[in-house]
C-alpha cells in the first residue's frame, strides 16, 4: 500500500500546514530544508529550469531530509506531464494556471486511471517502487494532494466550484499572476489585490476543501493563516538566502 500522504491527512484533521518554495534546483538545499521542520516543499518547474529527471533527485533529496512531503509544481496544465511526474514518484502536485471548472476537471483526470480519469497505466516505474507495490493503483486516488492554483479575477471567482470537484484538495491562489491579471503589476499587496486573494477562503471552505496562498513576508503569512487559509507557502530557498547574505553583507558595511 502506497504511504498515507501526510498533507491530506493533516488537513483532514482541520491542521494547517505550512511550506517552503524550492527554486534553486540544488538537490542539497532541497535535503536541507526538508530536514527544517515545514510540513511541505514545493519543487517548481514552472518559473525554473528543473526538468523531470532532475525533479526525481529532488524528490530523492526531500525524503532523504525529513518528514516535509515533496509537492511539484508543473510547469502547466498538461496531462502527459502529469502522468510522466506520478510514474516518477510525485504524489503531491499544484497545477498553475487553472481558469476554469472544465479546466479543473481535466487535471484531476490526467491523475486517475480510467474508467475515472485518462492517466495511462505502466506496470513498472518509480511510483509504484518499480512494480513491487501490487497495491499501488488500488489506493493512490486517496493519498494524491492535487492543488489548482487560480491567478485571475475570473479563476477566483470560480474559487468554488472548483474547490468542489471530486479530487480537488487545494484551491491555492497566485498573489503576483493575479495582480498582474487585475493590471497592478508588482502590487501584490495592496489592498485591492489583498481582498480579491481573501475572497476565496470562504467558498473553498464551504466545500469541504483547504484555501491556499503564498507570502514570503512572515507577517503576512501569519495574518493569512490567521485569516483561514490552511495552505501556506511561507518562504523559499532563493528568497530565504538572499536574505540571509543580504543582512550578513549590511552587518559589514
Amino acid at each position: 500500500m502506497p504511504t498515507p500522504n501526510p498533507i491530506k491527512a493533516a488537513l483532514r484533521r482541520g491542521e494547517k500546514q505550512i511550506g517552503c518554495w524550492l527554486t534553486l534546483n540544488s538537490p542539497s538545499a532541497t535535503e536541507l530544508i526538508a530536514g527544517a521542520g515545514f510540513d511541505w516543499v514545493l519543487i517548481d518547474m514552472e518559473h525554473t529550469a528543473i526538468s523531470e529527471s532532475e525533479v526525481v533527485d529532488h524528490l530523492r533529496a526531500a525524503a532523504a531530509g525529513g518528514r516535509s512531503e515533496p509537492i511539484v509544481r508543473m510547469p502547466w496544465n498538461d496531462p502527459v506531464m502529469t502522468k510522466r511526474l506520478l510514474d516518477s514518484g510525485a504524489r503531491s502536485i499544484i497545477v498553475p494556471y487553472v481558469q476554469t471548472v472544465e479546466e479543473a476537471g481535466r487535471a484531476v483526470a490526467s491523475t486517475r486511471y480510467p474508467p475515472a480519469g485518462t492517466r495511462g497505466f505502466a506496470g513498472t516505474h518509480r511510483g509504484n517502487s518499480y512494480g513491487r507495490n501490487k497495491e499501488y493503483w488500488r489506493a493512490l486516488d486517496d493519498e494524491i494532494f492535487l492543488a489548482l492554483q487560480v491567478e485571475s479575477p475570473q479563476a477566483v471567482a470560480l474559487a468554488g466550484e472548483i474547490a468542489a470537484i471530486d479530487g480537488v484538495d487545494c484551491v491555492f491562489v497566485g498573489p503576483n499572476d493575479l495582480a498582474v491579471n487585475m493590471g497592478r503589476i508588482g502590487e501584490a499587496h495592496t489592498p485591492a489585490v489583498q481582498a480579491v486573494i481573501g475572497s476565496v477562503i470562504a467558498p473553498v471552505k464551504a466545500a469541504g476543501k483547504a484555501p491556499g496562498v503564498l507570502d514570503f513576508n512572515a507577517d503576512n503569512a501569519k495574518r493569512w493563516l490567521e485569516a483561514g487559509f490552511d495552505f501556506v507557502a511561507v518562504g523559499s530557498d532563493t528568497s530565504l538566502l538572499v536574505s540571509g547574505v543580504n543582512s550578513l553583507v549590511a552587518a559589514f558595511r
